[in-house]
């Protein structure tokens, strides 16, 4: 019974000593993963922080692009406000233009025609002095004529005279 009873006491300390190993086991492996977890709850809080830290640089950049864009839109606004402006008043340069050549275009053009009408008149005008001057010229000349024929015959006759004079024949020349 003693014996039985070392065996069992050997046992139970066996038994004792496993426990212990696997308990010390237990708690290296406990404290193993007490250090990972704590490892990895470290990685979280970095990553968080990182995530953090990255939302945070996003956030700064997308508003800073947000600025940008509306700071661009409002000088886009104002550039295209003032072509508008520009574009109103070249319009209007134009149509004053255009008016200003419609009537200059209109004046000459009456201009022109009162040219023509005055030209017109002129020339008959003048026409009818041209005729009437002819016509003058040639009532002179006709009264003049039956003098000048004379005149002419009698010239005629002298040079034809001269002429025999020097011993020329005037039918030969």
């Amino acid at each position: 019974m003693h014996r039985l009873a070392q065996l069992e006491n050997e046992l139970l300390r066996d038994h004792l000593a496993l426990q212990r190993n696997e308990a010390r086991r237990a708690k290296a492996s406990e404290d193993q993963l007490k250090q990972r977890l704590q490892e990895l709850e470290a990685e979280l809080e970095g990553a968080r922080r990182e995530g953090k830290a990255i939302y945070t640089e996003m956030s700064r950049q997308r508003q800073a692009l947000q600025e940008e864009m509306e700071t661009r839109s409002r000088q886009l606004e104002e550039e295209v406000k003032g072509l508008r402006e520009k574009l109103d008043k070249c319009q209007r340069e134009a149509e004053a233009a255009e008016r200003e050549a419609k009537q200059a275009l209109g004046e000459r053009d009456r201009t022109l025609a009162q040219l023509r009408a005055h030209v017109a008149d002129m020339e008959a005008k003048y026409e009818e002095i041209l005729y009437g001057s002819l016509d003058g010229l040639l009532d002179k000349l006709r009264a003049v004529k039956p003098q000048w024929d004379g005149a002419l015959l009698k010239l005629h006759a002298r040079y034809k005279e001269q002429l025999r004079q020097f011993g020329l024949n005037p039918l030969d020349l």
